[in-house]
């Protein structure tokens, strides 16, 4: 008897995707207002699902886990895509226009989250699926990610675990969000020292370049940094004495092309 049990017990459970919401600073909302402000997130949660077309976790058996100040979503994992774009996106969306509405009693909503996918145990919800995708929500590199998200007028920070970005922004299953609009991290939990995964961090509208000087725990890249932050000397100078326009990813560091710049533009629209 206890050798088909032993046989069963190793049996890998079935894959599902994960996305974790966290509320901003819930403990310091007012005790007598924390359940409006949870209800309101749990209302725009609801809302974005459906608009973009994605089951309600309620109505798979442990597909909702309340966390008090957020919670943890299970969907099956052909939804992945769409968990990244269009979801981030127009729930970030819906709380700009939260914050639009809200009376001024209320607390402002702000976001981190996280979208994981792997093997998970339900109802009991037993596995590091579900334990990675909570510390990426926890995540040093994601919790700075919601400073530069205040600083552009954004309510949301995401981190995506890597199997997540490879599986749908890197394979072009994201139509409106590409590799640029990504920051490499090593996601890392101050409590949690045995945790450190790369991942990747989004904030709805800004590239992944403007929240690199947020993130301490960003990935370094000399390849990238010389090929988009130091242009030429010889093609980039003649240009600029002439008004010529350019882009850079990243911090300008060359003293011929600092030196030139007159103007300067600061451009955070999604391209």
């Amino acid at each position: 008897m206890d050798a088909p049990l032993q046989a069963e017990s190793l049996d890998v459970p079935a894959e599902l995707a994960l996305v974790a919401i966290d509320m901003e600073k819930y403990s310091q909302i007012p005790e007598a207002k924390m359940a409006a402000a949870r209800c309101d997130v749990d209302d725009i949660v609801a809302n974005v699902l459906a608009e973009c077309r994605l089951p309600a976790p309620q109505d798979f058996p442990g597909g909702y886990k309340d966390n008090g100040d957020g919670a943890i979503l299970l969907f099956p994992p052909s939804v992945l895509a769409r968990l990244v774009d269009p979801l981030l996106g127009r729930l970030n969306a819906a709380l700009v226009r939260y914050e639009q509405q809200r009376l001024a009693s209320s607390p402002v909503l702000r976001l981190r989250t996280s979208v994981h996918v792997g093997p998970l145990s339900v109802p009991d919800h037993r596995g590091n699926a579900i334990n990675d995708t909570a510390r990426l929500l926890d995540s040093q590199a994601n919790r700075q990610a919601l400073s530069a998200a205040k600083d552009s007028g954004v309510f949301l920070a995401a981190a995506l675990s890597e199997i997540v970005y490879q599986r749908t922004v890197h394979a072009g299953r994201t139509p409106d969000l590409g590799p640029h609009h990504f920051l490499e991290v090593t996601a890392r939990v101050s409590d949690k020292p045995g945790f450190e995964q790369p991942c990747r961090i989004h904030v709805p509208g800004l590239t992944g370049p403007a929240v690199r000087p947020y993130v301490t725990d960003a990935a370094s890249s000399a390849a990238a940094s010389s090929s988009t932050a130091q242009p030429s000397t010889a093609s980039a100078t003649p240009a600029a004495s002439s008004g010529g326009t350019f882009q850079f990813h990243g911090r300008v560091s060359d003293a011929t092309i600092a030196n030139s710049i007159e103007t300067l533009r600061i451009d955070r629209r999604q391209r």
